[in-house]
C-alpha cells in the first residue's frame, strides 16, 4: 500500500491547542468493528458511529474485560542551550543507548558534530567540570559522540546529581510540534501525562491516557474490569514522520517496552475467561502484540520493539483499541487502519471533521471495538 492511502485534509481550527478544561471531558467517537446496523433493530447490532463523552467509555466495557494501560512517563526532554561559540541549539534527548550516553535529535544538527559541547544552565561548554546552575542549582553539559542520519546524534552528559532532577530544572515537556502556543510549563507538565504515569522515560504522552480520571479508572474497576500496565517508552518510532511512499519501505525506530509478569497472567487469563483485551492506545497495542504469541499469549519480559503494524497484519492479542485521532500520512493512522478498515476509518475521520471534534494530542477520543 501506499503513503497517499492514508491522506485526509483537516481543518487547522480542530487541532488542540489545549487539553480540555478537565479531565474526562472530551468527546469520544466509538466506531464498531462488527458490521454496521441495517436500520433493522436487530438486536446486539451497535451503529457504525456513535457520538458519546469519554464518560461514557464504562458502558462499552464488560465484567472480564482487561484494559491495558501504558505507564510511561513524559520526561522534560527538551533542551535549549548554547555552543562554546555561544550559537543557541536544541536537543531533545530519546533515550539512554550506555552509560551517560543518550541518542538524541539535534537542531540544527549540522552545527552538532563530533566533539561539539553544548551547555545548558550556565555552565561553560568548553570545561569538563559541572558548575552550579541558576536553575535551582542544575547545569548541564552535552558532548556529541556520534552523529548519525536525519538529525539523530549520540551524546555524552555531564551533570551534578540525578539527571531526572536535572532535566526537571532544565528541560521543557516536548510537545508536538502542531501545538503553536505557549502554555504555563507548570500547567503543561501536568496535563501531557497520564494520572497513572509512574515509568520515566518517554519523549511523548501515550496521549489516549491522557483523558482517564482516576475516579473514572476506579468506575471501570467496580465494574468488574481488570486494569492493566505495561511501559512503553514512546519515543522517535511513534511520532517520526513516514517518509517514504511504499509502507513496505518503512522501518519504524525501535522503542523500549516492559510486560510485567502479573500483567502478562492477568491478561492471558481475561482472555481464557472469555473477555477482551483493550489497549488504551497506539503504544499498548505494539506492545502487546510484540509480547504476544501466534497463539495470542502475551509473554512477560522487555526488550526493544520495531514492529509496524500496516493493513494486512493479523492481531493477536487486541481486541478493542482506544486512541485519540492520529495525523494524516502517519505510522500511527496506519495501525489504525489495519485494525478497523481503511475506508471505515477514513469515514469515521469525515465524520468527526463534519461534527468538529478536537483531533491530535490534546484532542477528542475514538473508541473501536
Amino acid at each position: 500500500m501506499l503513503l497517499s492511502d492514508f491522506d485526509y485534509e483537516l481543518p487547522p481550527g480542530l487541532i488542540a491547542q489545549h487539553p480540555p478544561a478537565e479531565r474526562g471531558q472530551s468527546r469520544l467517537l466509538v466506531i464498531a468493528r462488527g458490521r454496521p446496523d441495517t436500520g433493522d433493530g436487530a438486536a446486539g447490532i451497535r451503529p457504525l458511529l456513535e457520538h458519546r463523552r469519554f464518560a461514557d467509555l464504562p458502558e462499552y466495557l464488560r465484567p472480564g474485560d482487561c484494559l491495558v494501560l501504558n505507564d510511561t512517563q513524559v520526561i522534560p526532554a527538551r533542551l535549549i542551550g548554547r555552543r562554546a561559540t555561544g550559537g543557541q541549539v536544541e536537543l531533545l534527548l530519546l533515550r539512554p543507548v550506555a552509560d551517560g550516553e543518550w541518542e538524541a535529535l539535534g537542531k540544527p544538527a549540522r552545527r552538532l558534530r563530533v566533539g561539539e559541547r553544548v551547555s545548558f544552565g550556565n555552565q561553560t561548554a568548553g570545561v569538563a567540570s559541572c558548575a552550579t546552575g541558576p536553575a535551582g542549582g542544575a547545569s548541564l553539559v552535552a558532548e556529541v559522540t556520534v552523529e548519525g542520519d536525519e538529525g539523530l546524534r549520540r551524546v555524552r552528559l555531564e551533570h551534578d546529581g540525578p539527571l531526572l532532577e536535572v532535566l526537571d530544572r532544565l528541560g521543557q515537556m516536548p510537545l508536538p510540534p502542531y501545538i503553536h502556543r505557549e502554555m504555563p510549563e507548570s500547567e503543561d507538565k501536568a496535563r501531557y501525562q497520564t494520572v497513572y504515569a509512574d515509568s520515566p522515560g518517554a519523549v511523548a504522552a501515550p496521549t489516549a491516557g491522557l483523558h482517564f480520571t482516576d475516579e473514572l479508572l476506579r468506575e471501570i474497576a467496580a465494574k468488574g474490569v481488570r486494569l492493566v500496565r505495561l511501559t512503553l517508552h514512546v519515543g522517535l518510532g511513534t511520532f517520526r514522520p513516514i517518509q517514504v511512499e511504499r509502507l513496505a519501505d518503512h522501518r519504524m525506530h525501535a522503542e523500549w517496552y516492559r510486560v510485567p509478569a502479573d500483567a502478562a497472567e492477568a491478561i492471558n487469563a481475561a482472555r481464557v475467561e472469555g473477555g477482551r483485551i483493550i489497549a488504551a492506545g497506539t503504544t499498548v497495542v505494539r506492545t502487546l502484540e510484540t509480547a504476544a504469541d501466534e497463539a495470542g499469549i502475551v509473554h512477560a519480559g522487555e526488550g526493544m520493539t520495531d514492529l509496524f503494524i500496516a493493513p494486512g497484519y493479523v492481531f493477536r492479542a487486541v481486541d478493542g483499541m482506544l486512541t485519540n485521532f492520529h495525523l494524516p500520512r502517519s505510522s500511527l493512522l496506519v495501525m489504525v487502519a489495519a485494525f478497523i478498515g481503511r475506508e471505515r476509518i477514513l469515514a469515521a475521520y469525515a465524520e468527526a471533521i463534519r461534527a468538529g471534534y478536537r483531533f491530535y494530542s490534546y484532542g477528542d477520543a475514538t473508541l473501536m471495538i
